[in-house]
């Protein structure tokens, strides 16, 4: 007989994947690199959203998006693995959206980055449309532009010293 253990909290919300969208870039960083320039919120760059973080980038940090003319979003980051991943959660109503970013090296000097957006719980039909429309148009182009912004400024950290 093997006993397992009660489902958590999240697992419990995770419960009905409504939506899940994924994409993989390499960027020609070190893995090193790719995860202290993701982690560094100062680098988010996805106009005109502006981002905020009450603290360091640790588990239970809190974070804002602010869009122009729509209440801000909240969110907070649920789980960190430095220098392999990291989770972000929001909650919407009865539902959750998560944003899972895992970073593995390819050679000494490329890293792939990937993103995975998941969509769950028991009213997250409701949103299924609209996180669709809001993430899948944009993902892949958004990713590679990160890809290329996070080598530009590994080149430019390695030129200056």
């Amino acid at each position: 007989m093997t006993v397992r253990p009660a489902p958590s909290r999240f697992d419990q919300k995770m419960s009905g994947i409504a939506l899940q969208l994924e994409h993989s870039v390499e960027a020609d960083v070190t893995a090193a690199f790719a995860w202290k320039y993701r982690t560094d919120i100062a680098n988010w760059n996805d106009p005109p959203a502006r981002f905020a973080l009450d603290g360091a980038f640790i588990a239970g940090a809190r974070g804002t998006t602010e869009l122009p003319g729509q209440q801000p979003l909240h969110w907070k980051v649920r789980e960190v693995q430095p220098p392999d991943s990291f989770v972000l959660e929001m909650e919407l109503d009865r539902a959750i959206l998560t944003f899972e970013w895992r970073f593995d090296a390819s050679s000494a000097q490329r890293t792939r980055m990937t993103q995975k957006i998941v969509l769950a719980g028991e009213n997250a039909a409701v949103y299924v449309e609209q996180i669709r429309a809001e993430f899948r148009p944009g993902l892949a182009d958004g990713m590679r532009r990160i890809a290329a912004d996070m080598a530009a400024a590994q080149r430019r950290s390695t030129s200056v010293g």
